[in-house]
């Protein structure tokens, strides 16, 4: 009788948020997630590498339409890097290709820290799912084939040494978007004059969400639907970064129908802005036109949501 609620598709709408389990794919997990809750739509915000750890906003439903936002959010990890080792991967996954010295003081570590603090440029790694024509870098990369690619600029906020035994190093990294952290342990690695591989990533935050919000597959499974429910975070929790505004019915009627709304007040351009109804239900995002001093449909949640 469990299975069969379980498997039941339901019109479900909101956001979990999923520690994901070591040795699954994003979208593994994902599968699981909606499987648990019988939601008929589900997305998430960005993937983890299968090695990878912890936080990983699921969305359901009506949730999915905002989940593009929470891909330019800041990010928080623990890596876990061993020096001396490298690997095809730069993670635990790949196969030994090189090794170096161990012999690394904790002033040489802070020294590779400060120097790669701030913005910096990196080369994408081979093992990522970047596309190439049309299929993942990582297919190349298998294949022994190494594609050019283009360098991009990323920030660290801070990196933080939380343990050191050569040739174990534990850092907590905040990053901006497109940071790859196993790029990130080899050009660390590098700069103090050996080689290296992450034995562990956990995503610990993303866009103001905490590991300590998190549940587990094997949690989420244990408890009873009810349970299960009370964990979902409504959907405009994906675009709190953004402004907010609270429309009339009549405004807001006007925007469902596709028609902008003229509005006496200037905002800015660079991003969305949320908008409410007089009785706090969440609409939708909206970007402000300048030239005809009115606000623009972006998207929408749909009218049977809204109620």
């Amino acid at each position: 009788m469990t299975n069969q609620i379980t498997r039941r598709k339901r019109t479900l709408n909101g956001v979990l948020l999923l520690d994901k389990d070591s040795g699954m794919s994003s979208n593994s997990a994902l599968q699981r997630a909606r499987f648990l809750y019988g939601a008929a739509k589900a997305g998430h915000t960005g993937v983890l590498d299968p090695l990878a750890t912890g936080l990983l906003p699921v969305c359901f439903g009506e949730a999915t339409k905002f989940a593009q936002y929470l891909l330019d959010a800041d990010k928080a990890y623990t890596a876990t890097l061993r020096l001396g080792e490298a690997t095809t991967t730069g993670d635990a996954e790949g196969e030994k290709i090189a090794s170096g010295t161990t012999d690394i003081t904790l002033r040489q570590v802070n020294e590779a820290i400060a120097f790669f603090s701030g913005q910096i440029t990196q080369t994408p790694p081979m093992y990522s799912a970047i596309k190439h024509n049309g299929k993942p870098l990582y297919e190349y990369a298998r294949a022994g084939i190494t594609i050019e690619r283009k360098t991009r600029q990323v920030t660290i906020y801070q990196i933080e040494v939380i343990e050191f035994q050569s040739p174990n190093l534990i850092l907590q990294v905040r990053c901006s978007k497109g940071t790859y952290i196993r790029t990130l342990a080899e050009d660390l690695a590098k700069y103090m004059g050996t080689v290296a591989h992450l034995t562990a990533l956990r995503r610990t935050a993303t866009a103001g969400f905490q590991i300590e919000q998190t549940q587990s597959l094997a949690v989420i499974s244990s408890v009873d639907e009810q349970s299960r429910d009370e964990w979902l975070l409504p959907c405009d929790v994906l675009v709190q970064h953004f402004p907010a505004l609270t429309l009339s019915d009549q405004d807001i009627l006007q925007l469902q129908h596709g028609i902008n709304v003229q509005t006496n007040e200037k905002y800015g351009t660079i991003h969305p802005l949320r908008i409410y109804a007089t009785d706090g239900r969440f609409i939708g995002l909206v970007q402000y036109q300048p030239v005809t001093n009115s606000l623009k449909v972006l998207r929408l949640m749909s009218t049977a949501s809204a109620k």
